[in-house]
């Protein structure tokens, strides 16, 4: 007859050790709960940041492109007192000309400073030309330094956009470097019916099994380049033109592929939001103090504003994309109507945005250095 156990008295069975609890108290590696703790376990907190080395957002031939910038990372707020008074003292020492000499030491900040100058031309001679028809000056004669001006300003924007494209040259290294590490890491499988000695799949097998938008990305920086070299006079005209065009289709396709992880990510986010959101509300009706938990609100509040700002560069991140689409639709579908005024619009406004998310970042990592040196 099996023995009846009692308050106090161990519970172990002469079959304890065939089945384990995983979710015993002393079980090693077991799922293990605080007693006094008032959450669920929490779920891992969601990121923005994307599982390539950098999103495929590098733009087209025609110049007005971008290198392949850095996923975004948000740092999450320490919650220690002392960290924050650290980070709270670096932040006061970062000054903004220490984030732009940051920012210009890399091609992609001296990239983003050329389209902020570039775009900012093309839209003052936007607005010049349409007020000049509008309101002719002396019958329509235009002054000699006024003429010599226009002059400039266009030949200006037509070499930056050169130099643009000579700036964001080789980016096609990136996704080949992560194919190759792909397949490096691919298993060894042996010949079957043969003697011979193991051997990895071919490299083109990993080519053609390799994710879409690392492809994308890999067709259109070797097109962007072909197109440079086409420009600086090393290739013929007509291959420029068709590498061009090939990369235009390859930034429209990758931009489409942005905007759907972007709205993704942008419903992880909000789920998160709601489940902190929850959480709030039923300490708030718990009617907990400020001395019965005030840790676990704590952890809730600094979440919630972690999530707030990844949301906020989301939202950043989602304006860009559709300005960059609207930008290579024009090149793509090949669309006349308003088609200088759109592209200058659409490029001044892609590249204070792509500048603002790139100088947090790099104002970010200041911060964060500063605050290690403490």
């Amino acid at each position: 007859m099996s023995a009846m156990n009692f308050p106090g008295q161990s519970s172990s069975s002469q079959h304890e050790h065939l089945y384990p609890l995983s979710f015993d108290s002393g079980s090693a590696g077991g799922f293990q709960m605080n007693p006094l703790s008032a959450h669920p376990p929490r779920t891992p907190r969601t990121s923005i940041m994307a599982s390539n080395a950098a999103p495929f957002t590098s733009e087209a031939h025609n110049g007005t492109e971008e290198p392949d910038e850095p996923p975004l990372h948000i740092e999450e707020e320490p919650y220690d007192g002392e960290e924050t008074e650290k980070k709270s003292s670096a932040k006061e020492r970062v000054r903004t000309e220490d984030v732009w000499r940051e920012m210009f030491k890399t091609s992609v900040g001296r990239d983003k400073a050329f389209k902020l100058v570039q775009y900012s031309m093309k839209v003052y001679l936007f607005f010049h030309y349409a007020i000049s028809r509008r309101i002719p000056v002396q019958g329509g004669k235009k002054a000699a330094f006024e003429a010599e001006l226009l002059k400039r300003l266009e030949s200006t924007t037509a070499k930056l956009s050169l130099t643009r494209k000579c700036l964001i040259m080789f980016n096609w290294l990136s996704p080949l470097t992560a194919i190759l590490a792909e397949h490096s890491a691919s298993p060894v499988y042996p010949t079957a019916g043969t003697k011979s000695a193991p051997r990895r799949k071919p490299l083109l097998h990993t080519f053609l099994h390799a994710s879409p938008p690392v492809l994308l990305e890999l067709v259109q920086a070797i097109a962007d380049d072909v197109s440079t070299w086409s420009k600086v006079g090393l290739l013929g005209k007509r291959t420029g033109e068709r590498a061009g065009r090939l990369a235009d289709w390859c930034w429209f396709g990758s931009t489409l592929v942005d905007l759907v992880e972007n709205n993704v990510e942008h419903n992880m986010i909000a789920n998160s939001q709601r489940a902190v959101e929850s959480r709030l509300y039923a300490e708030s009706m718990a009617g907990a103090t400020a001395k019965s938990a005030p840790r676990n609100t704590k952890f809730d509040d600094k979440e919630m504003k972690l999530l707030q700002r990844q949301e906020y560069w989301l939202q950043v991140q989602r304006t860009k994309l559709f300005m960059d689409l609207i930008f290579v639709s024009y090149e793509v579908f090949r669309w006349q109507r308003g088609k200088e005024a759109i592209k200058a619009f659409t490029g001044l406004a892609s590249a204070l945005l792509s500048s603002s998310k790139l100088y947090d970042r790099h104002r970010n990592s200041l911060i964060k250095a500063k605050a290690l040196s403490f």
